[in-house]
This record gives C-alpha cells, structure tokens and sequence, in this order.
C-alpha cells in the first residue's frame, strides 16, 4: 500500500512518512535494531532480529505490492526515525476485518508528535484497506503509549498480566486494545 505525507514535528523540523521500499531495508534494519535497544517495551530485543538488511528491503517491497498491509517509515533529514505498519491479522473470512497496528519510535524523537503522527497515517491506511477493526498490545507500564492510544479512540478490552517477559524487569502486563474504524 502506498502512502505519503510531510508533516512538521514540535521541535520544528520537518518529517516525511511514506510507505517504506526496497531500497529502504538497510536503513530500516538499522532501526529497528537501535529503537529495540533502546527501550523495553517493544516485542524483541536487537539480538532476536531474524531479517537481514536484504530481507527488511524484500519485506518493505511486499508490504509496498500489498493492497491491505503497509510499513510507514518517519525520514527527517533522510533519517529514518520511525516506522509504524499494519499487518491482516488473518486471510480467512472470519478474521479479514481485522488488522495490527505496531509503531516503533527512536529515543531521541519520543515526544515530538512523530508517533502520532504515524498512528493517525496507520489508522488512515487501515480504513482504506476496508478494516473494520484495528488492534494493538502496548505494555501497561508504558503509560504515553497507552495515553495516545486512548486519545486516539482505541479502547482496552483486556490484559495479560503476564504477556512479555522481560530480559529486565520480569513479567510485563499487556494492555490489549481496539478500534473500531
């Protein structure tokens, strides 16, 4: 799926999101590793990372050819920053009106409106791919995560007290939560 969009962030610089390509998987794959290393509330931890930089750029094609799915990368200054996606959730008929919604932020623009920004282009995308529901798991302990989402009109529908397991801190609750579109 593709998409494009500029948007200005609160510090005032300027941030592309478009849909990511094959030419983006180094960068991508560059990341994804620094942002899994930086905070404990993404689902792995850059050792756990099973693509290479040529399979994210094959990864990012897919997701580009596909009418229903997207990877949305944030470029400020040519930097990837961020990437955010939304992923079916089943082919089966059953299931078909449901996507995921997954979002991962570099340190440095946590803050900035760049998060946002991607939940709103992902919740745009999602509507278009003519998803009726779009899901998401955030840690409950990571309470600017939740508040966006809830500011977004995603609402909770149940937890897992026990979801991830933390290299650093135990066990994490997960926060299941919805929207309906």
């Amino acid at each position: 799926m593709e998409y494009s969009r500029q948007i200005v962030l609160k510090n005032g610089q300027t941030a592309i999101l478009r849909h990511g390509v094959e030419s983006d998987g180094a960068a991508v794959f560059e990341q994804f590793n620094q942002t899994h290393g930086e905070t404990d509330y993404l689902l792995s931890y850059p050792d756990e990372n099973s693509f290479t930089a040529e399979q994210e750029g094959e990864f990012l094609k897919r997701k580009a050819e596909n009418d229903n799915e997207v990877e949305i990368i944030a470029l400020v200054d040519g930097r990837v920053v961020a990437t955010a996606g939304i992923d079916a959730i089943g082919a089966k008929y059953k299931l078909r009106h449901r996507a995921e919604f997954g979002i991962s932020v570099l340190k440095e623009y946590w803050g900035l409106g760049v998060g946002r920004a991607l939940l709103d282009a992902c919740i745009e995308c999602a509507k278009r791919a003519g998803y009726a529901q779009l899901e998401l798991e955030v840690v409950a302990e990571n309470e600017r995560a939740v508040e966006m989402y809830r500011r977004a009109g995603f609402v909770e529908y149940g937890r897992n007290p026990r979801g991830f397991r933390s290299r650093i801190s135990g066990y994490q609750e997960l926060v299941s939560m919805r929207m309906e579109l």
